[in-house]
């Protein structure tokens, strides 16, 4: 579009001197014209559509090793890389017990954890299989649990009542634990089945090592009156045991009884010994 001077005639626009908006329009009806954007017709910029973006570059780099890469499958999956290939795929570590001096290839294992029972009932529970033979031990949980046979409370004892049933253990304070009871047997069943599937003798297995650890407390509330809130907690607990195969005991011989001489007599029996050398 041509002009001449300062003024302008424009579709719709009054002849006179060129304001700021005129100068806008024309500018703009030029770019329209040469299909340049007005603000962009300034910078240097190209008409048209906006430039593409550059695509990334793609690298070609060596294969990466599959042997440690994680899983790919939907289902997150625990993964070590410091595990060699198992046969059965991904395959996790043993986790760490607290009785390191048991080899594990002559024991069997089980544990618990964060487990929703009473760890101060269950510690008691536990404390009184330790060192059982195994179905001694799943005997005297049922019995438990049908209260034949009662669970020392030697530690947690507070506000614990007495009990006849304590006398075979040498205490007055026994209670009925079933919660805890059932939770020790299933992982009791458990350790078994390990035993056997690593060929252990099944009927010759010892409660070797068992622990009772506090887990974090679970916190709700209760409501109580006058607008006051107080915390009701949960004491769950992990537990871990081991079983090993009993070892054989050997009956002991005879005592020999031990004769005490006096100074006199041991002097009297030194010089017959001289004499006699």
């Amino acid at each position: 579009m041509a002009m001449k001077g300062d003024t302008a005639c424009l579709a719709g626009i009054a002849c006179g001197p060129m304001t700021l908006t005129t100068r806008l329009i024309v500018a703009h009806t030029d770019a329209i014209d040469n299909e340049v954007p007005a603000d962009r017709k300034l910078k240097g910029i190209t008409a048209g559509r906006r430039a593409p973006r550059a695509k990334k570059r793609t690298t070609t780099s060596e294969p990466r090793d599959l042997k440690f890469q994680r899983p790919t499958t939907g289902k997150r999956q625990n993964f070590s890389p410091d595990i060699e290939d198992h046969p059965l795929g991904n395959h996790i570590k043993m986790v760490r017990y607290a009785a390191q001096e048991i080899p594990a290839a002559k024991s069997a294992r089980a544990r618990g954890s964060y487990l929703r029972v009473s760890f101060k009932n269950t510690r008691e529970t536990a404390q009184a299989i330790n060192g059982m033979k195994l179905q001694r031990a799943l005997t005297f949980l049922n019995n438990v649990t049908e209260k034949a046979e009662a669970v020392p409370m030697r530690r947690y004892a507070g506000s614990t009542g007495r009990c006849a049933q304590g006398k075979q253990w040498g205490v007055s304070k026994a209670r009925w634990p079933v919660k805890s009871a059932e939770f020790l047997l299933d992982l009791l069943k458990n350790a078994e089945a390990n035993a056997d599937t690593k060929g252990l003798d099944t009927g010759n297995l010892v409660v070797k090592h068992i622990q009772v650890n506090q887990a974090p407390k679970g916190r709700r509330r209760t409501y109580r009156a006058h607008g006051r809130i107080n915390p009701y907690m949960t004491n769950p607990c992990h537990i871990e045991l081991i079983l090993t195969e009993g070892e054989e005991t050997v009956a002991k011989g005879p005592a020999v009884k031990e004769v005490r001489l006096s100074s006199r007599q041991r002097g009297a029996q030194l010089r017959r010994a001289l004499i006699e050398a």
